[in-house]
């Protein structure tokens, strides 16, 4: 039996997006000949797949969960439709599967089950960040979220802004909203007066954001970043 693919399907990062702009009209087609979902909350990845306008009724498709709450053993069966010759869309919660995502454990699986994996084009705050920070595009490096603790984080900040003066390479990171604003004040209590940092706020919303300016700038004019979905990038 022939297998089915596995569809990695970017989404919106936000509800407020226009999916017209961000989303390209083939992805609604793939999207629409798929009743088998992985996603990362079952209610997100429903409301997404109504405003594609799919044409299966919403009870009709099935969802696995894939998340900090899904269960290592669990993991196996969730390619089973595939396997039995029906293709499978992977759906994050917010902007492209695997990356900053745990989809990646799902597509090791699939390379192992010799399912073809099919990436679609979507947005990525990550890269539409470093495309609109002017920072070093050829080298960079993505941390994920930094330490909680404010004496790592300081160390974390130090290290990886040595790592951008060293080398020129760009530093990404991200960390969850309502800490950003600590974040901030970390990034300008401990860098360099020179070194560049490059706030992203809401990419692709209606209300995006995007500035880079030193850290002495920054000290000047500093925003309030709490509860907003940002990616911050350190460089020069």
């Amino acid at each position: 039996m022939k297998k089915g693919n596995l569809y990695l399907i970017p989404t919106t990062l936000g509800d407020q997006s226009d999916l017209s702009r961000i989303i390209p009209e083939y992805n609604h087609q793939i999207v629409h000949t798929l009743k088998h979902f992985i996603v990362e909350k079952t209610r997100t990845a429903r409301r997404f797949l109504k405003q594609t306008g799919h044409p299966v009724p919403i009870d009709d498709m099935s969802f696995l969960e894939l998340n900090k709450h899904t269960q290592p053993n669990e993991v196996h069966k969730f390619l089973e439709a595939a396997e039995q010759g029906n293709s499978m869309g992977m759906i994050s919660e917010a902007g492209t599967p695997a990356v900053a995502d745990p989809g990646s454990v799902i597509v090791q699986l699939a390379h192992q089950k010799r399912i073809k994996v099919i990436p679609l084009v979507g947005p990525n705050s990550l890269i539409l960040s470093l495309m609109a920070s002017g920072m070093n595009g050829q080298q960079f490096t993505f941390h994920g979220y930094l330490p909680k603790d404010t004496n790592d984080l300081t160390r974390k900040i130090k290290t990886m802004e040595a790592d951008v003066l060293r080398t020129g390479t760009t530093q990404i990171f991200i960390e969850t909203p309502f800490r950003n604003n600590k974040l901030l004040d970390n990034l300008i209590q401990n860098c360099n007066p020179k070194t560049l940092l490059c706030v992203a706020v809401h990419v692709t919303l209606p209300d995006e954001q995007i500035l880079t300016q030193t850290i002495a700038q920054w000290k000047k004019e500093k925003a309030d970043l709490n509860k907003k979905p940002a990616v911050f990038l350190l460089g020069k």
